[in-house]
């Protein structure tokens, strides 16, 4: 199959759910030229606010090749990752990610995040919602567990 084929599900996907009453997102994971997930925006047919179309791509590629790792992997998404997205993308090891709509489309429709990417950015004290260190006595605690752990997993 080629791009425009995978990105045209996509953008199906998208729009279906729109009908169906979620956001307008879809997408969907390959491997070695198969589609193997798909995901849709259904943050408000959830209460969820992770579930974004890539994340729910990733979650079911994830259960279908019964790993984290998606190496290899390319996601074909309706609109340009958000940055939670952007950030599951890169957890999951993904290879490409190809995206119809940019930021700015969907801001234009509504779903501004520039302001995520701003807050990142700023120092603690300065950003919209509080965050609060707490410099508890075993903070290390459960690092010095993984690290003393011979059977863990790493990722």
């Amino acid at each position: 199959m080629s791009e425009n084929v995978f990105m045209s599900r996509a953008i199906s996907l998208a729009k279906k759910n729109v009908l169906a009453g979620g956001g307008p997102f879809g997408a969907i994971i390959v491997k070695d030229g198969h589609i193997i997930a798909e995901g849709v925006n259904q943050v408000t047919l959830r209460n969820d606010p992770t579930a974004h179309a890539e994340v729910q791509a990733i979650r079911e590629a994830c259960r279908v090749l019964c790993t984290f790792d998606l190496s290899g992997c390319e996601i074909y998404t309706s609109c340009e990752p958000c940055p939670m997205c952007f950030s599951a993308i890169y957890w999951a090891h993904l290879k490409s990610v190809y995206y119809a709509a940019d930021h700015s489309d969907a801001e234009k429709a509504g779903f501004a995040d520039a302001h995520i990417y701003r807050e990142i950015e700023l120092d603690e004290e300065k950003r919209s919602v509080r965050f609060i260190n707490i410099d508890h006595s075993h903070k290390l605690l459960p690092f010095e567990c993984w690290t003393d752990n011979n059977d863990k997993t790493e990722y």
